[in-house]
This record gives structure tokens, sequence and C-alpha cells, in this order.
């Protein structure tokens, strides 16, 4: 049985304004789904039907086997306190109560209210300094983050991400996406609301509505094999800095025997020479490998100062993370941290258009 089943989905407002029209999906636990299409196509309908916030007009919604539209209002309301985290856009966020008060307010509506657990679910968010801030006293980014705390303090089974980077900058939209890519690798299901092609590519599998309907449905192995290249390409660089030479004998990189095809691949395209038996970079290959090694270790760098992680957690992390950044935001990043010449580690970082 799907985690999530939803059957011809209607939702209509008047004769003829429909939000929703005879949508059908299913969705496995553990999966991370991104509902997707132009403002005014049903995406924020379909999430708060199965956030038990509306109700549809004609449909069925099921979630871990219980049938949503046959429960009474006092068990869906129970139901979405104990199984459902909602990630708002617009954060509302009670502006008299400290960030860990707002987060103990979910807590109070769940069971019971418990500092100790909030100010926990607030420093994995890196806000453990800003516990006693009032929401006016953060940043949009912070604020954010205190709505992912809120979300995850009761254990959900369920996150529903409602455009959940629509009022951030690029910084802060690489560190609330981060979280949700820790919160997918744990096994929580996710369903994410966005109209920016550039977050949607971090699901696993995107819906797409138009006019209320389910037009299609699109699979991202083609950005997995996207990734694995950028894989290789940083694998190339990091041996060029070990062997100090341009060219990589390919006996001497694991990652070649694993992926050849994909190294062919790239060398067709124009990203790397492969010749008799040794790898390296064409001129394209070099500069999309320094850009890469460059957003790692800066990722590294941003978690190492902004969130004081373990330094032997700094790279997994980064890996997490990097995918988001396009060279913009590289260069903000960059700037942010006073462009750094090396990483937590040691090693060095290649330099960008904006560094001094």
């Amino acid at each position: 049985m799907p985690f999530i089943e939803i059957q011809d989905l209607t939702k209509q407002y008047g004769p003829s304004l429909y939000a929703l029209r005879s949508v059908s999906a299913t969705i496995e636990r553990g999966e991370w789904v991104a509902v997707m299409g132009p403002s005014g196509s049903g995406k924020s309908t379909l999430l708060n039907i199965l956030g038990c916030l509306d109700s549809p007009s004609e449909g069925k919604v099921s979630i871990e086997g219980k049938g949503l539209t046959l429960l009474p209002p006092g068990e869906l309301a129970r139901f979405r306190a104990e199984k459902v985290g909602f990630i708002f856009q617009q954060f509302h966020l009670v502006p008299y109560l400290t960030v860990v008060e707002n987060v103990m307010l979910a807590q109070y509506f769940h069971s019971l209210a418990e500092e100790r657990e909030a100010a926990e679910a607030l420093r994995r968010v890196g806000l453990g300094d800003r516990l006693h801030h009032l929401p006016s006293q953060l940043s949009g980014g912070e604020q954010q983050r205190v709505c992912v705390a809120r979300a995850l303090i009761n254990q959900p089974n369920l996150i529903l991400a409602d455009e959940p980077t629509g009022n951030l900058d690029e910084v802060n939209e690489a560190i609330v996406m981060s979280l949700l890519t820790d919160l997918h690798r744990e096994g929580h299901t996710i369903l994410m609301v966005t109209h920016d092609p550039e977050i949607g590519r971090m699901a696993e599998r995107r819906l797409s509505l138009h006019h209320g309907r389910l037009t299609e449905e699109i699979s991202t192995v083609a950005v997995e094999e996207h990734a694995l290249a950028d894989k290789l390409l940083q694998a190339v660089w990091r041996k060029q800095e070990d062997v100090g030479s341009g060219l990589v004998p390919a006996e001497k990189l694991p990652e070649f025997v694993a992926n050849r095809a994909t190294f062919l691949l790239m060398a067709q395209e124009g990203s790397i020479t492969l010749e008799e038996g040794k790898i390296g970079f064409t001129g394209k290959g070099q500069r999309r490998s320094d850009e890469l090694i460059r957003r790692h270790r800066l990722a590294e760098r941003l978690f190492y100062e902004t969130f004081a992680l373990d330094e032997d957690h700094l790279h997994e992390n980064a890996l997490k993370l990097e995918p988001l950044w396009t060279p913009a935001v590289t260069e903000k990043i960059c700037m942010f941290l006073h462009h750094p010449r090396t990483c937590p580690h040691g090693d060095p970082i290649p330099r960008g258009a904006c560094c001094p």
C-alpha cells in the first residue's frame, strides 16, 4: 500500500472554478516529491488537503492507509498534529513568543511542551544561540529555520513544505535545502511545493500541475547522471592535487574502473582528455572542476564557521549542500565568508572572480 494515495481529487469553488480536477497520484514512504507548476495551478490546495487544512469536493486521500476524507474534524486535527509537519513560505511565527516558545507551542498542541527538546531541535538547525530571540530579531533565513525545527519537533512521518525558499536569499536558500536533504536521508517523506525548477531538481520525483490537472510526472534520473559526472570531475581534480601533475594515470584513479563508460562520455562531451591511459582536463573541464572544488570547500567552510560543525562531518554535509549552488550563489557565499583561501582542513580553495 502506498504511503500516500490520492484518487480523483477535486476541489471546486463555484460552477466553473476548479482548484483541482481529478488528480490521482501515489507517493511511497521516504520519497521526496516536488509539486511544480505556475501560480494558481492548485499546488498549495493539494498540500492543504494532504495536511488536513482543507477538504476536497470529491475524491479520496489516504495516508498510511487512513482515509482522511472520512475522518470527523476532531480526528482530522489529531491526525494533523501527530503525523504532519508544516514548513510555510510565510513562516507563521507568533511575534510575541520567543523562538524556543514558538517551537514549544507546536509541542503543546501535540502533547506536552518540553523546552529541552525544543532547544535541541533549534540547535540542530543552527539556532542554538537564538533561543530567546523574538521572530522580529531574526533574519528571514533564520525564521525559516525555526519553521523547520517546529515541523520536526513532534517527529512527523510526513513533512509538507509550501515554497520553503520563496522568501529567502540564495545563501539561506542553500542552508534550508540542505536541512531538507538531511531529513530526506533520515527517511522522512517530503512533499514540497515550488515554482523554482532548481529547487525542484533536489527532489527524487516531480509532479507538474497546470490548471488543477496533473499533467506530467518527471523522474530525476538525468539529474543523477549529471551529478555523477560532477563527482568524477572532482575525483580527477583531487588526484591531480595528490600527484602534482595535470595528467592522472587511470590506474591511480579508483573511480575510473567503476565508471569507465561515464569517463568515455565525458571525453566525448569535451570535459576531459583520455589518451594512452591518462586522464586530463580540457579547458571546459578545468573550469567546471575548479568551480566544483571551490563550492565544496566553501560549503565546508560555511558549515564550520556558521554551524560550528565538527571537522569530521564537514565533507558529508558539504556533499548535501553543494548541488544547490549556482555560480552566482558560490560568489555570494565566498563574499559572505570574506574570500577564504583554504577549507577547514587546510586544503586550498580555487580563487573566483569575486576574490581580491
